[in-house]
């Protein structure tokens, strides 16, 4: 499963379900955040992005160059 990476961040469409390489649910699935919003690069710092993420109803995060090596795309959406 590939991990995320900027070019990869820069390419994900809106609603693409991530999923976390530790972290389980209840059920003992991976846990699954989906993308919510474009992917924020910087021109002065060209290694820096922040991906808007959204978990459940209410929980919003980023995906950033720091907690990126954590985040995969699932199985079934790799080429």
């Amino acid at each position: 499963m590939p991990k995320i990476t900027r070019t990869t961040a820069e390419t994900l469409p809106l609603g693409t379900t991530l999923h976390h390489t530790t972290a389980r649910n209840a059920a003992g699935t991976p846990l699954r955040a989906r993308v919510n919003g474009k992917c924020r690069t910087w021109k002065t710092r060209p290694e820096e992005f922040r991906l808007p993420m959204k978990h459940g109803l209410r929980d919003y995060f980023y995906i950033t160059e720091a907690n990126a090596h954590e985040w995969e795309l699932p199985p079934d959406t790799t080429d």
